[in-house]
């Protein structure tokens, strides 16, 4: 199947009709019984939007294979996560108690997108409330299985983004990461998946259904990202989203480099508090074996001043933080508390940039495990939440970070890799995980 960018191209250039690639796309959702990953469509809606997009095309001509007339995502189909809100479509969260909530205006990135050609088909599934990074599951969409094994989880929340990436019902989506809820999934799929620098996309249109969206200044550690098959799909995803509500501006900074041998790469591939499996350490290994022979300057530890450990018991009292001031439930949390937990944050932040001053990327493991069987409490011998170790430092900073596949288990399970760029310097992040993908 074709990338976005691909699919885009092929609308553009007259190779196929948006019709056309949307109908498939539909008739692809429609025939899957397995996976459960598309949980609502809008297929009117889509095949309108498809034809005005080949109208508008047949009515520019040769101006538009000249370039520049329609934006980068020209009647390409997508979805979103089921939590953005999209006017005229349920939004549930996964949640009974909101089965019949349906939202009368678009999120900010679904306005976003929209602007920039896409069509949004449909919505794809979530675990509960959101609040699993590991399994995606609810009682009114039912669970989304790994298309990998389909006995296998595809990570959560955004579990079905992922896993409609890996299962061809899609060409690129959006998700949402607190807790690795886009980096995860992606791993675990074998699909790439953006968590972008904190406050770099807009979260309008992102919140409980019925609660009124009001910006907020206070700590926020949610942050919003697509989820693609390809690095530059995420490129893509991210240009035609970031930016401040008003004006609709990108702060986005070119890469550092274009060629891999340029890059400075730290690299850890290994913890005691996350002891990663043979098969992702091997798939590590020869991706950094790689590496090396591309001449790419290889740089061997954590940032000074880093102790990993800490810093994931850290990002933990910040996920305390965030729902105390974000959520409904009660907090002990003083005033000193919070304050101290702000300049934790902003400390670690600072060490990371510090490092980020020598070295261009920072590569890990995204998990310390390939996808698990659905219902595992402990994997690999490892508690649960083991998971979210590798996925801590960048949540917890708010660096951009994003998860890209690096090959596949004697089974077939993918592995992922983590890779880490500098504060707003996301495509750097992104052009390195497209070079070493080569």
């Amino acid at each position: 199947m074709y990338t976005a960018g691909e699919v885009a191209e092929r609308i553009r250039t007259g190779q196929v009709t948006s019709r056309e690639v949307t109908e498939e796309l539909l008739a692809r959702i429609a025939d899957d019984t397995q996976v459960n990953a598309v949980v609502e469509v809008r297929r009117e809606h889509a095949l309108t939007e498809a034809d005005r997009a080949d109208a508008l095309l047949a009515e520019r001509g040769s101006a538009v294979r000249r370039g520049g007339v329609v934006g980068p995502l020209h009647g390409v189909p997508v979805t979103v996560k089921e939590a953005f809100n999209v006017a005229g479509m349920r939004t549930t969260w996964g949640n009974p108690a909101f089965a019949e909530y349906v939202a009368d205006r678009d999120a900010a990135v679904v306005e976003r997108l929209q602007r920039a050609g896409a069509i949004v088909v449909g919505k794809t599934n979530v675990h509960a409330m959101l609040a699993d990074f590991g399994q995606t599951a609810n009682e009114i969409y039912g669970r989304t299985n790994n298309p990998a094994d389909l006995g296998r989880t595809p990570g959560g929340s955004s579990g079905g983004a992922a896993a409609a990436l890996a299962a061809d019902l899609t060409y690129l989506e959006y998700g949402s990461d607190l807790v690795g809820s886009i980096r995860l999934p992606a791993a675990y799929c074998g699909v790439y998946g953006l968590k972008p620098t904190n406050g770099l996309v807009p979260l309008r249109g992102f919140e409980i259904p019925g609660t009124p969206y009001l910006p907020t200044e206070l700590p926020n550690l949610s942050t919003i990202g697509p989820l693609a098959r390809s690095a530059a799909d995420l490129r893509i995803g991210l240009r035609a989203t970031a930016g401040a509500e008003a004006p609709y501006s990108s702060n986005l900074r070119p890469p550092r480099h274009d060629r891999l041998q340029d890059y400075r790469v730290g690299i850890v591939t290994d913890h005691p508090a996350a002891p990663v499996s043979s098969e992702v350490g091997d798939a590590l290994s020869d991706t950094i074996d790689r590496l090396a022979r591309s001449g790419a300057k290889i740089v061997n530890n954590w940032p000074d001043g880093v102790d990993a450990n800490e810093q994931a018991a850290e990002f933990g009292r910040q996920v305390e933080l965030f729902f105390a001031l974000h959520g409904d439930s009660d907090s002990e949390l003083t005033a000193a508390a919070v304050r101290d937990l702000d300049r934790g944050r902003m400390q670690a932040r600072a060490r990371w940039q510090r490092y980020f001053d020598d070295v261009d990327v920072f590569l890990c493991p995204t998990s310390f495990t390939v996808a698990f069987p659905h219902g595992t409490t402990t994997i690999d011998g490892q508690p649960y939440e083991t998971q979210v170790f590798w996925i801590a430092h960048a949540a917890l900073t708010g660096h951009p970070a994003l998860s890209m596949p690096i090959g596949r288990t004697p089974a077939g399970l993918p592995v992922g890799a983590q890779v880490v760029g500098p504060w707003h310097e996301d495509d750097t992040a992104i052009t390195f995980a497209e070079l070493l993908a080569g």
